[in-house]
């Protein structure tokens, strides 16, 4: 697992994020389930209890592609990281409507936005053939000429 990029990303953030939507349900005692107004975790990031079970199924997705293989690995952060990007863009534009059902705020926003360039860096970029020899046909040497 160590030798692929993408493996070692999606394990680790699948782990941390697993781990935050754990400790989210601490920080969100007494908040409505999709109120857009929640609790704090660190004094930084808001939550819901909804903004908890999304952590936690991010979490598992990224753990399960990155404890599989490097194809899905590669996949699930090429996909979660465009996710959360756009989730970090449009985030700035609904916190102060009925449509922050996670409960978003600044903190997260900036957050989304970093989590989503990394998991998208390294799915798009991560685990490349370094010589480009396997995207080549092999040469010819004088001893295989028929």
């Amino acid at each position: 697992m160590t030798k692929s990029p993408n493996r070692l990303v999606a394990t680790i953030f699948g782990a941390v994020y697993l781990l935050t939507g754990l400790i989210g349900f601490a920080a969100t005692s007494g908040v409505g389930f999709a109120a857009m107004k929640g609790g704090f975790l660190l004094g930084i990031f808001e939550l819901n209890p909804l903004h908890n079970i999304v952590h936690l199924l991010i979490g598992a997705v990224l753990l399960i592609g990155g404890l599989s293989n490097v194809s899905a690995a590669k996949a699930v952060n090429t996909l979660v990281g465009a996710v959360y990007l756009l989730l970090g863009i449009v985030g700035f534009f609904i916190v102060d409507s009925t449509l922050n059902i996670l409960a978003l705020n600044t903190g997260d926003h900036f957050l989304h936005l970093a989590s989503g360039v990394l998991l998208l860096g390294v799915g798009l970029a991560g685990d490349r053939s370094g010589s480009g020899a396997s995207m080549t046909s092999p040469r010819r040497t004088r001893s295989d000429t028929p």
